[in-house]
């Protein structure tokens, strides 16, 4: 019988239709996080889609393919379709039925040789895998029983359905089973690295008192577990403004070891490091950053994903990447690790055998490499709904508002006659933009504004119109550091940033983004500039959003609203006419009137 004021529909094809006026909506859509995505999201029916990896990324994180389907029957309009039950058993089912354990050390010709094994307890699997083109080439089939100096304790099942790999194939061989739909449990025992004494203060340097949140600390046990095999690996999820830097030191002070920081820029270094010497007992003769402007290998080494992907020509090896490998490191921390670059699986891959954990805000990218993120720096972890860590006051409250524009009529013809790249670029830089800017800025003068932008020539104009600093990828990191710090100090209140300021860079008093252009659809990008203003403050965030109408910018827009209506904030459309269409933002939103 169907069961009218629940909110969800599930269909056969693993979609699921989430009515966002039902009661219980926003409660549905909570339950739903932890194992399927949000792929549309306009006004009355939020659309989701269950996936393979949505369903390892649960199971790995110990949310079972049951409680998945007693979610979804809780909350179903109508019968949950068996098919879709046994879809969700046997592909979340699928975790774990492959695992990686230890394997024989032998010598051969002086040399020492780490082998590991990669058993199941499928004769299908093992059949499936034995087939590929790639395991003939990496795998060696064996019977565990006649390899001497195993340790590992398999089933009998497992004996019998066994490979075995050389320990350095191990991020490959995880990587290329995802591909063929096979993920990997990987329960090889991970190695400690150099011994270094860090500890949390209580009080920072600074005198102010310094405390762990409650999810910080579920987000730091979820990863090091208890230490023990697969355990110390994946990826914490937490919206910008919610501390993952703080997490990552809390897992520092738990795991007491030399660790390698890899972030998106140099501020990002700076920052991580002014972090580390104000929130830990570390010295400044203990951590040091290696970027294009520094060098230096301490026991905590700061670094930005730049300089480790730098090489003098498209032929040349990575001459950086030996840095993964010195100083016997015993964590790695993959800051904002939706940005983790491609050249970089290659030596993460490599490292299977050091504690990793990859921090982002969102786990979208837009190259289609979540999977390789899964397999090489580990599952999901730790999640959290945005909007619960706002209604507990851990970031701040936002309102997100697009204000649509018309475009220059001078710019008409040119728009209708150019290809769909310029396009965008036309529609992103139209003139009528610059008076809407003005105008923010000067309604609401009493916030800290950041002005955040794609084209280079747009922003330096906005900035010359209003006054205000400016920073683009040429601007040199110390004029960066002084800009930056003079936002946090209050000497200036509005600055324009280009896309160098989407990652990892804390400007806690801003409280208001006027986004003038964007990167297409990206939705990570969408996310990154909201958590600029997501600091906790008493008032409210204001997250503006100017597209011009009836073009490319519009279809745009909509992507990149998904991950908004995905975290749960509302989104209010305001056609733009005249100065009088702000007077609309004083007014509040009508949920009713469908702005989702």
């Amino acid at each position: 019988m169907p069961k009218s004021d629940n909110p969800l529909i599930v269909q056969s094809d693993r979609t699921l239709l989430l009515d966002v006026h039902a009661p219980r909506a926003k409660e549905c859509a909570d339950a739903l996080i932890p194992f399927a995505e949000l792929i549309r999201s306009p006004e009355h029916l939020h659309t989701y889609q269950l996936s393979p990896l949505s369903l390892w990324n649960a199971a790995s994180a110990g949310f079972t393919s049951s409680k998945a389907i007693e979610v979804l029957s809780a909350y179903s309009r109508y019968d949950v379709p068996q098919s879709v039950c046994v879809w969700i058993q046997e592909t979340a089912g699928r975790f774990g039925k492959l695992r990686l354990v230890p394997g024989p050390v032998c010598e051969k010709d002086g040399v020492t040789e780490e082998y590991l094994y990669l058993v199941s307890t499928s004769p299908y699997i093992y059949k499936e895998i034995d087939a590929n083109p790639f395991a003939k080439k990496i795998l060696i089939d064996c019977t565990y029983q006649d390899i001497p100096g195993s340790t590992a304790i398999l089933s009998e099942d497992e004996k019998k359905y066994c490979f075995m790999l050389n320990l350095t194939d191990r991020g490959t061989v995880k990587q290329n089973l995802l591909k063929l739909g096979l993920p990997v449990k990987d329960d090889v025992p991970l190695t400690d690295g150099a011994p270094l004494e860090i500890s949390l203060r209580e009080t920072t340097s600074s005198g102010n008192p310094f405390n762990i949140r409650d999810y910080q600390k579920s987000a730091a046990e979820a990863l090091i577990g208890n230490k023990g095999p697969g355990t110390g690996f994946g990826t914490i999820v937490l919206p910008c403004g919610a501390g993952k830097t703080i997490v990552g030191m809390l897992i520092m002070s738990m795991l007491k070891t030399n660790t390698l920081v890899v972030t998106t820029n140099i501020s990002a270094v700076h920052q991580w490091i002014d972090e580390l010497l104000d929130k830990t007992n570390l010295t400044s003769e203990q951590v040091a950053e290696y970027t294009g402007e520094e060098k230096t290998i301490k026991p905590v080494t700061v670094a930005t994903y730049q300089i480790l992907t730098w090489r003098p020509d498209k032929e040349s090896p990575y001459p950086h990447f030996s840095l993964f490998r010195k100083n016997n490191w015993g964590l790695v921390i993959y800051d904002e690790v939706h940005m983790l670059p491609a050249p970089v699986f290659r030596v993460a891959a490599e490292l299977q055998a050091v504690r990793r954990v990859g921090l982002t805000a969102t786990l979208v990218r837009e190259d289609g490499c979540e999977g390789n993120v899964f397999s090489l720096v580990g599952p999901k972890r730790y999640d959290v709904p945005w909007k619960e860590l706002e209604r507990n006051k851990w970031i701040a409250s936002a309102e997100c508002i697009e204000l649509r524009i018309d475009l220059q009529s001078e710019k008409e013809i040119d728009y209708a006659v150019a290809g769909l790249r310029s396009k965008h670029r036309i529609a992103s830089e139209n003139p009528e933009k610059f008076h809407v800017v003005q105008e923010l800025v000067q309604k609401y003068s009493q916030d800290k504004i950041l002005i955040i932008g794609q084209y280079i020539d747009q922003l330096q104009k906005i900035a010359q119109m209003i006054a205000a600093p400016i920073i683009t990828g040429k601007t040199p990191n110390a004029e960066r550091d002084a800009i930056y710090a003079d936002f946090r100090s209050g000497a200036i209140n509005v600055l324009v940033v280009s896309k160098v300021a989407n990652f990892a860079i804390d400007l806690p008093d801003a409280s208001m983004a006027i986004q003038v252009s964007g990167t297409f659809g990206s939705r990570q990008e969408e996310a990154q500039r909201l958590g600029r203003i997501l600091r906790p403050k008493e008032r409210t965030s204001r997250f503006f959003t100017l597209i011009t109408r009836n073009t490319v910018e519009e279809e745009f827009g909509a992507n990149r609203q998904k991950f908004l209506a995905e975290q749960g904030y509302s989104y209010r459309l305001v056609r733009y006419v005249g100065h009088e269409s702000l007077d609309e933002l004083d007014e509040p939103l009508s949920i009713e009137g469908g702005c989702f």
